[in-house]
């Protein structure tokens, strides 16, 4: 009986383990097989049946992916737009959470559902008017107009306003308030040291988002000198003279375009950790 018992006991168990172990398998498995194919010939890359185990050419892709593109310039870019991304978009959405969470005034409610609203139009519906009107500013081209879209989102907005209306007691801004500290002063000292966990979690989001974007870059910077990772890839699609794609070469770069991101994951994985069971503990 008890070992009945125990058996069922463990069944729950052992099914967690098999759903982590199958969801491990699938967020890892992308990152293998573009190391897989990076990693073999060109023509070895399009054969069927396709390769499953890594081969022994990624380090001579890796060199043709830098003879192809000038990858490094790419990369200082890649990581200057999506750090002042990061960065504004933590500072403006704070604020503008804050705002949102703790002052009351006329048409609170109704400015908030208009921004809640801007998040169900497809970004694709606003790439022509942004197009145009940067074009018409003579911002086309530059790191500027891959940025400013990135200077405050809709979702960064609410997701700190939500976090900051239960993290920061309405009774603590009142007895800041007693003790003279000005409105600024209570957002820096009262508003900021509590919104720090979701300060770090949006500007991770978002710098990976910002890495990863490549329809408006791709618009806004064709025929300049100035590419992102993701635009200077593109590049790599066709081989010279060939109507075919070049998937090794193509892949090879995609993961070292990825490893960066990787290596930001384990560098503030700790932090972002603590960060979430922080939150969750607020109260």
């Amino acid at each position: 009986m008890s070992t009945r018992r125990t058996a069922l006991r463990d069944r729950p168990r052992a099914l967690v383990y098999a759903l982590l172990a199958a969801f491990l398998f699938g967020s890892v498995f992308p990152l293998y097989w573009s190391f897989v194919i990076g990693s073999v010939t060109s023509q070895r890359a399009i054969q069927t049946p396709p390769p499953l185990i890594p081969g022994g050419h990624f380090f001579d892709n890796a060199a043709r992916v830098l003879d192809r593109i000038d990858f490094w310039s790419a990369l200082a870019n890649s990581i200057f737009v999506s750090s002042v991304a990061a960065i504004s978009t933590v500072v403006f959405a704070t604020l503008a959470g804050y705002a949102f969470a703790k002052f009351r005034f006329r048409g609170n409610n109704a400015l908030m559902v208009f921004v809640i609203l801007t998040m169900t139009i497809p970004p694709q519906l606003a790439l022509i008017p942004l197009l145009k009107e940067f074009s018409n500013l003579g911002l086309t081209g530059t790191r500027t107009a891959v940025i400013l879209p990135w200077m405050v989102t809709a979702f960064g907005v609410f997701f700190m306003r939500q976090y900051l209306k239960d993290a920061i007691p309405d009774e603590l801004i009142e007895a800041a308030r007693v003790d003279g500290c000005s409105m600024i002063r209570i957002f820096w000292t009262v508003a900021v040291p509590a919104a720090r966990p979701a300060m770090a979690i949006l500007g991770l989001f978002t710098f990976m988002q910002a890495w990863t974007d490549f329809m408006w870059p791709l618009l806004v910077l064709q025929g300049s000198d100035v590419q992102t990772l993701q635009t200077a890839l593109d590049q790599l699609k066709i081989a010279p003279g060939q109507g075919l794609s070049d998937m090794a070469l193509l892949q090879a770069g995609t993961l070292m375009a990825t490893v960066p991101l990787l290596l930001l994951f384990i560098a503030t994985g700790r932090q972002l950790v603590s960060g979430i069971m922080q939150g969750a503990v607020k109260g």
